[in-house]
């Protein structure tokens, strides 16, 4: 059975390398992003309330929501713990004991492969589309509603803004560098169906993905990814982001040389799951801001 939504949130780690590496990525969008974590913890920060009684409420009326499958909620967590779930080669065990140190990636780098530049492009058009799906979930409309979730980006805070950040860090500018979205535009443009076919990541959520067919869904990830690459081109000029500059914040608790970009990035692709610890978060806000509303 499924996990309900205050194990979800009661279970968000307080450090990890997921948290680390968040934290190393303030600077990209300063003061932000906060770990919130704990159910409860979370009811009182969203609604600015301590009384019991009224946490209470609040968190049995976001639960019921949750749990009402004719929403789109556990539709939108399962987005978001889906395509993190492909990159998983390392595992916590392996960090366990690492946690607290400044992790020597040297010693990792014979069980760390880089993906192949058409893979990567193709797993992080497939984030985007996670993200539009996952905002039509939480937001009761169509799958497919492109413009309203171009035009929501602005809008965009918290959470969910550095998951975004992320996005563009660790999946764009340090595996593909400077040029990503040029990269990923190209590649999806003269993608095959059967290439498409085979990337894991597609496999895992193309039931969600609207299209009657392959080449429907590959034309609807183009789409998709054509929409968003205005604001993801503002983001990185408006911040001035590279992969020189994010590799600089990452050394304050990765220890690895220079050259290395293409392990740095898979190695926290396999050891991190920024999108189902910040889509946790996102959703949690929105599922308390709204039975907070209706209560």
């Amino acid at each position: 059975m499924a996990k309900s939504i205050f194990e979800l949130v009661d279970q968000l780690p307080a450090d990890n390398m997921t948290v680390k590496t968040l934290r190393a990525l303030d600077f990209v969008v300063p003061g932000q992003w906060e770990n919130i974590i704990g159910f409860d913890n979370t009811i009182r920060i969203v609604t600015g309330f301590d009384d019991e009684d009224l946490i209470q409420q609040v968190g049995e009326r976001a639960i019921a929501l949750y749990n009402d499958k004719s929403q789109g909620y556990q539709r939108a967590m399962w987005l978001y713990q889906t395509v993190d779930s492909f990159d998983s080669a390392l595992g916590a065990a392996a960090l366990a004991n690492k946690v607290g140190d400044s992790i020597p990636l040297l010693g990792f780098l014979n069980r760390v492969t880089p993906k192949p530049d058409k893979a990567q492009t193709i797993d992080l058009a497939i984030k985007v589309v996670v993200e539009l799906l996952a905002f039509c979930q939480i937001n009761g409309i169509p799958g497919d509603s492109i413009g309203d979730f171009v035009g929501s980006l602005a809008d965009y805070g918290g959470e969910s803004l550095m998951r975004l950040a992320a996005l563009v860090c660790i999946d764009g500018l340090l595996p593909l560098g400077p040029d990503f979205l040029q990269k990923v535009l190209d590649t999806i443009n003269n993608l095959s169906t059967g290439e498409l076919e085979a990337n894991p990541v597609f496999g895992g959520i193309s039931s969600m993905i609207p299209g009657g067919n392959t080449g429907s869904k590959l034309g609807f990830i183009g789409e998709a990814v054509g929409s968003v690459s205005g604001w993801m081109g503002d983001f990185v000029a408006d911040r001035g982001l590279s992969p020189e500059l994010i590799m600089n914040n990452l050394k304050g608790f990765l220890d690895f040389s220079d050259d290395k970009l293409d392990y740095v990035a898979a190695f926290l692709d396999m050891t991190t799951n920024y999108y189902e610890h910040t889509g946790t978060q996102t959703l949690a806000r929105r599922l308390l801001e709204r039975a907070m509303a209706e209560i």
